[in-house]
């Protein structure tokens, strides 16, 4: 099977460097000098914010963490950090999306024996604990995935200066630092590819409005059709959808009700695009024949349907891994506390289907 791909930012989990990583290590990734970096580390005003943010994410990058954000975890501080999600993450992110993400993040705690706590935020009880739990600083620091619009917590974190980083909220929400995949690239990137195919009436299967990446995803469809020239149905073939087979199924009917010919599909999730693969067998249409078909995450039901999935594959692992080191740096330097943003990228893993 051919592969292609983009470049992912950061290394992969299994890459050669053995060890703790070091100071040099981070200034080599910066290209800075070590004295540079040691100054960013100890929040010296001689640094220039351009500078600084280049550290910053040769930090996250390297996963070094400052032999005073250890020393301060394992002395002065609780030893935990919270990961805040909704309920259910399936319904926001797609399947797998938590376990991956949980995975990274506990890779690069667990070695400085620092516990994560996993919370809930949907009933009233959950929202009140977790307040208690902020209110007493019985937490080092909060990672928020996807917190709703109208939450409390954002505003009570930046209120008690706990050391926070954002993922899965729109820009305006990410005062605090944020790490992401970037969704709008890969997506444009995966419309492109459906273009290059010779395609010409490509449809967008896309997740719930409240869905953050969902939406992402779909702005990058619409720029990948508007690089190749839009053509008939330009943004008009768009159908939402729970993020699942069921769902997926249902927005493909739609999309077949509106356009019969419609020769390519992009689901927000591989599960959506298991669904849309039945949908069309039962309109009679082949895959990739007649319709190439591509999905997002490159799940396990990826490499189990008929034809194996063409998908996205987001480094989950590996943001994980990087929102633990970003906000252990903030947690030990709290006075660095400015805002990081980070957007990993995907990439494309080609199979049968498209």
């Amino acid at each position: 099977m051919a592969r292609g791909d983009l470049d992912a930012d950061l290394p992969q989990s299994g890459g050669r460097r053995t060890g703790r990583p070091t100071l040099d290590e981070v200034a080599a990734v910066a290209g800075v000098a070590r004295m540079t970096v040691s100054r960013v580390i100890n929040s010296a005003a001689s640094v220039s914010p351009r500078t600084r943010l280049l550290v910053e994410r040769a930090i996250a990058e390297t996963g070094y963490v400052p032999n005073r954000a250890a020393q301060t975890l394992a002395g002065k501080r609780n030893g935990i950090v919270a990961l805040v999600v909704p309920d259910p993450v399936s319904s926001i992110y797609g399947e797998c999306y938590l376990s991956e993400v949980v995975h990274g993040i506990e890779s690069v705690l667990a070695p400085l024996d620092v516990h994560l706590m996993l919370a809930l935020n949907r009933t009233g009880d959950e929202q009140g604990r977790l307040t208690q739990l902020m209110l007493g600083h019985r937490v080092d620091g909060v990672l928020l995935v996807s917190v709703l619009a109208n939450d409390h917590l954002p505003a009570m974190v930046e209120r008690l200066h706990i050391p926070a980083l954002f993922s899965g909220h729109s820009p305006a929400r990410d005062a605090a630092g944020r790490v992401d995949v970037d969704d709008a690239e890969a997506a444009c990137t995966a419309t492109a590819h459906l273009f290059g195919q010779g395609r010409r009436l490509v449809a967008s299967l896309t997740g719930p409005p409240n869905s953050h990446p969902a939406q992402r995803r779909l702005e990058g469809y619409r720029r990948g059709v508007g690089l190749a020239g839009g053509g008939r149905g330009a943004g008009r073939l768009i159908a939402y959808g729970e993020l699942t087979e069921d769902g997926g199924a249902r927005a493909m009917r739609d999309i077949l009700a509106m356009e019969p010919d419609v020769d390519g599909v992009l689901a927000a999730s591989d599960a959506m695009a298991a669904g849309a693969l039945h949908a069309l067998r039962d309109a009679g249409r082949q895959v990739p024949g007649d319709a190439g078909v591509i999905g997002f995450n490159n799940s396990a039901i990826a490499r189990h349907t008929d034809p194996q999935l063409t998908s996205v594959h987001l480094p989950l692992r590996e943001m994980g891994q990087a929102m633990a080191r970003v906000l252990l740096h903030r947690i030990g330097a709290p006075s660095s506390n400015r805002p990081s943003h980070s957007l990993l990228r995907a990439k494309l893993v080609r199979r049968d289907s498209a």
